[in-house]
């Protein structure tokens, strides 16, 4: 009797799928996850750092905020912005979305 009970239980334990098969749909999400989402950020981060790296004095910018100024001195963290005759403010560097 005991040989019978071993048998069916080998025989329900084969039908189950092995580690890797359960591992493959976890690694294709991580993959797709990777092409999809964090790669395209890694190059629009990269375009925007270079974009930064390029502005210079008496550029004319648009900050994230919707701010429109002239760039009148540049800092290792920030511009300083002119936005109206004689009215400076001091914006982060990131937060410089395009040039006009």
């Amino acid at each position: 009797m005991f040989s019978l009970v071993t048998n069916a239980y080998a025989a329900g334990g084969a039908s189950q799928p092995g580690m890797i098969a359960q591992m493959i749909p976890l690694v294709l999400i991580i993959v797709v996850f990777y092409l999809f989402l964090i790669l395209p950020q890694q190059k629009q981060r990269k375009k925007h750092k270079e974009f930064i790296e390029s502005l210079k004095r008496g550029d004319k910018v648009i900050t994230s905020s919707g701010i429109y100024g002239t760039i009148t001195k540049v800092n290792d963290r920030e511009f300083v912005l002119e936005i109206s005759e004689g009215v400076n403010i001091k914006i982060l560097k990131d937060n410089i979305v395009s040039k006009i």
